[in-house]
């Protein structure tokens, strides 16, 4: 499949994939199926809550394995030491300040796969990380937004 999408990510992002594939395949899959059985169990299949909810289970299951087994098949991993700290690219902590007055946030800007904005690591297709992108400590950059536009200022790049 020469058209499938490339995943950016990690190396610690790739592992955290490959573990959660690993926990749906020997963990979860038996238990789904072993539910499935159970549910069985009770008889009529037609009016068997149970069994309904079990096979949605083993559906989501099933989805997420496929998901996870091509974004691994697909990772490009990002080399986070790759041309220093001058430049805003994948896999670096970029410290900003929204202008005129707001406080510093950081965020490590990371593929779409590893994406966690609570944790913060956000996605390269973000609106933030694509106005910084090949940028440099001290720039300002304006960032489209759902909300509207903001000013930021880069501070530092990690």
């Amino acid at each position: 499949m020469a058209n499938d999408k490339q995943f950016p990510m990690t190396a610690a992002g790739k592992q955290k994939l490959e573990d959660e594939l690993d926990y749906l395949k020997t963990v979860k899959r038996k238990e789904v199926v072993e539910r499935i059985k159970v549910a069985r169990s009770f008889g009529d299949l037609s009016e068997n809550s149970e069994y309904d909810s079990a096979k949605e289970d083993q559906a989501f299951v099933e989805g997420r394995i496929s998901t996870l087994e091509s974004m691994i098949r697909n990772a490009v991993i990002i080399n986070e030491e790759e041309a220093g700290n001058d430049v805003v690219r994948l896999g670096k902590t970029v410290t900003f300040m929204e202008i005129p007055d707001g406080e510093e946030e950081a965020y490590t800007i990371v593929g779409s796969a590893e994406a966690d904005p609570l944790e913060g690591r956000i996605s390269n297709d973000s609106p933030i990380a694509k106005s910084m992108l090949g940028r440099t400590v001290g720039d300002r950059v304006k960032v489209l937004t759902p909300g509207g536009e903001m000013e930021v200022k880069i501070v530092s790049i990690n």
